[in-house]
């Protein structure tokens, strides 16, 4: 009876174990984190406007969002400011622009229940507090930006573009010039959140003028997927970084083959503006490797190396690795290197 209380204290051990191998360590408790991200849907507020003698309706409304109205009117549909003589005439040409309108129309019907992704941005956006508690949450905003950009970011404030996740079908996105055939698939409503967190990220980090190698950027990079890692524990790695299963495979399985190639060709050191964009700029592949190959496969690598690093370096924070942005000594101790 002895021996069979053994064997089974021993095996729940072993499960004990393995259990706490497969724990995501970035999966920390975030129930005491009682702030959450304030998300404004301006597009419905801005819709509603009546269409004539708007003046004073969009002078309120500016003084409702001043900074982000004004990030609205001047960087993303470049109609100007409100100051502008002719503004609101303007601006009730694109409320109803035929295409704005329709485009309207399709987000209105892609997020009825919106309620989903503001459930997972508000936790992400916890996960960033839990991280760092000193940093000021930002203000989201969704918008109709005309196909302008996904996700446009200021000082405390990330507006996001519903149009721009229509889904890949959405036969605009076939119309457009600026939308290449390579970026649909991640045109959509799933990859609104990684997108997100991705830019703000590249907001709250801006690249040190030290990055100027092929391996300072894609180190840093993969710092920013880290970022996301941290805030989107959950989520799967083809999300995070926009791959199809098939193309995550590739770099798993290629990993090694990629990473040679990267030192026997002297890239890692090279200062060149092409080769470092050639490994971190989206497009249907990545030059220099296979037409198999994904784009970006240069983040993915860096991702590798800082995810290596962070295993190595339990103690190191968040914060921590946010700040080091001496990418020779990550890679160094890391012991990066795929077999």
């Amino acid at each position: 009876m002895q021996t069979v209380k053994k064997i089974i204290f021993y095996v729940l051990i072993a499960a004990a174990f393995l259990s706490a191998c497969k724990r995501n360590p970035l999966k920390v408790d975030i129930s005491g984190i009682e702030e959450e991200i304030e998300i404004v849907r301006f597009e419905q507020e801005l819709f509603k406007l009546p269409l004539k003698d708007t003046m004073e309706e969009l002078s309120t409304l500016r003084s409702q969002y001043p900074g982000f109205f004004d990030l609205f009117t001047w960087k993303v549909i470049g109609i100007g400011g409100i100051e502008e003589e002719y503004f609101p005439e303007i601006m009730s040409e694109f409320l109803t622009d035929t295409m704005i309108m329709k485009a309207r129309s399709m987000a209105d019907q892609e997020f009825s229940d919106f309620e989903k992704i503001e459930k997972d941005l508000t936790e992400a956006f916890k996960y960033y507090k839990y991280h760092f508690p000193e940093k000021e949450l930002p203000t989201i905003y969704t918008m109709i930006s005309g196909f302008n950009q996904s996700v446009v970011t200021a000082e405390n404030i990330i507006g996001i573009s519903l149009d721009k996740y229509l889904g890949s079908d959405c036969s605009y996105y076939r119309m457009l010039s600026n939308v290449p055939s390579y970026k649909l698939p991640n045109m959509n409503s799933l990859k609104m959140i990684s997108d997100v967190v991705y830019a703000w990220g590249l907001t709250e980090f801006e690249q040190a003028g030290a990055a100027t190698t092929v391996l300072d950027n894609i180190i840093y990079q993969g710092k920013l997927m880290y970022f996301i890692d941290a805030l989107l524990p959950e989520m799967h790695d083809t999300l995070k970084i926009g791959y199809t299963g098939k193309q995550l495979n590739w770099c798993i399985d290629n990993e090694p083959q990629m990473w040679n190639y990267l030192v026997e060709h002297k890239m890692l050191y090279s200062n060149k503006r092409m080769d470092i964009l050639r490994y971190i700029n989206d497009g249907p592949y990545t030059t220099s490797f296979p037409v198999e190959s994904p784009p970006r496969t240069g983040i993915w690598i860096g991702w590798q190396i800082v995810r290596e690093y962070m295993k190595k370096h339990k103690e190191t924070t968040l914060v921590q690795l946010m700040g080091n942005n001496d990418y020779q000594q990550i890679l160094n101790d890391s012991g990066y290197y795929p077999e």
